[in-house]
């Protein structure tokens, strides 16, 4: 923190000029067609290869960053150019990237933190928040049409255009659990190249190796993702597509999809609040696997919406206010920020004291904002 505090202003210039971020912004990297393709064939691990990962990255990604269930053949020519420009970058809405502080009093379980590697006063955490842009939603978008076709085909009501349905067994619905895998796989790639270029900017900045620096990823969790694993129904192991929207892998203790590191404590399940409020780090239960399906919250989530946020009050005095508490903020949409405000979203103490009580993941710490990068 002593080592930050004084190049906080050109730390968040740095980033904000490196990663881009907004509606449509392009990353860094210049993929042509082939090596798109391998990259969301392979996701995370394309970065592996390439130099933007180490083994340690690639170990403490969920599923190693891939999902070998992508298929290109499954995704449209207009998802591919909506997203063969956008590796590397935010993107809009409540994506982020944000430094943050973790305190001595915000610990609230010190033997998994520092099992986590959060064993020093005052560590410095970057936590990102983004998908896979365009293409993933470019992905829906053709689905959604698809689906709207074969409704009638599969005796399946319309009720809402923007929620729609196929037997997962069937082949439509099969071609979509494929193309959705191939946006899982562009989404871990993604926030890949994104650490990548963070590594980069502190070592410039603060003139340290990767070593000095000890830069290392806790975890990269997917949400909003449907995935097939198997549960215990009525005594028998059952296998079922376990749809997360807005939620996480909680996994417990034990479970063989975990790193090593973890097998004692749980996965790690990242909560984010609000761009005022900072986030925490919980861990899975073994009780989440009995009753929630190893699943817990992934966000606080919002108590308003965008449009009456933004009648409440103006990005400018947002931006102002985080600056007064010692928060710097840097966006290309200042509007934005008020869509973001802390009063639109959950008291994420109160929401992470719930899933604690209940039991679906436990607390481990909580982290405070510092600079923040909004799309």
């Amino acid at each position: 923190l002593d080592e930050l505090r004084p190049k906080k202003e050109e730390l968040l210039n740095r980033l904000f000029r490196t990663i881009p971020s907004g509606i449509g912004s392009k990353g860094f990297l210049k993929l042509n067609r082939s090596q798109f393709n391998r990259l969301i064939k392979t996701g995370a691990r394309w970065c592996l290869e390439n130099g933007y990962a180490t083994d340690n990255d690639i170990e403490f990604i969920e599923d190693g960053g891939c999902l070998p269930e992508a298929d290109i053949s499954c995704i449209s020519e207009k998802a591919v150019s909506r997203g063969i420009n956008q590796m590397g970058t935010l993107g809009s809405g409540n994506h982020y990237l944000e430094i943050e502080l973790s305190a001595p009093d915000d610990i609230y379980n010190a033997e998994i933190a520092a099992q986590f590697g959060l064993d020093r006063d005052n560590q410095i955490i970057i936590a990102i928040h983004c998908g896979s842009r365009g293409f993933g939603h470019q992905i829906a978008t053709d689905y959604l049409k698809l689906f709207g076709k074969c409704a009638q085909k599969y005796n399946l009501p319309i009720r809402d255009r923007e929620l729609m349905s196929a037997p997962v067994r069937s082949d439509e619905g099969q071609r979509y659990f494929r193309a959705m895998a191939c946006a899982a796989n562009a989404a871990f790639a993604n926030r890949q190249l994104i650490v990548s270029g963070i590594r980069n900017i502190f070592k410039e900045l603060f003139g340290k190796s990767d070593q000095e620096l000890g830069i290392f990823t806790i975890y990269d969790v997917a949400h909003n993702i449907a995935k097939m694993e198997t549960y215990e129904i009525g005594g028998r192991e059952t296998e079922l597509l376990v749809h997360r929207k807005g939620a996480t892998r909680s996994f417990g203790p034990g479970q063989p999809e975990l790193p090593r590191k973890y097998q004692t404590t749980g996965q790690p399940v990242i909560v984010g609040g609000s761009m005022e409020t900072g986030s925490a780090l919980l861990c899975g239960t073994a009780y989440a696997d009995r009753e929630s399906f190893g699943s817990s919250l992934h966000g606080a989530g919002r108590t308003m919406s965008r449009m009456k946020a933004k009648k409440t009050i103006r990005g400018e005095a947002v931006q102002q206010r985080m600056k007064e508490s010692g928060i710097l903020v840097k966006t290309g949409y200042k509007p934005g920020l008020a869509e973001e405000a802390a009063f639109a979203y959950k008291e994420i103490d109160a929401v992470i004291d719930a899933v604690d009580a209940i039991g679906i993941s436990k607390k481990v710490a909580r982290f405070r904002p510092i600079l923040n990068i909004k799309g």
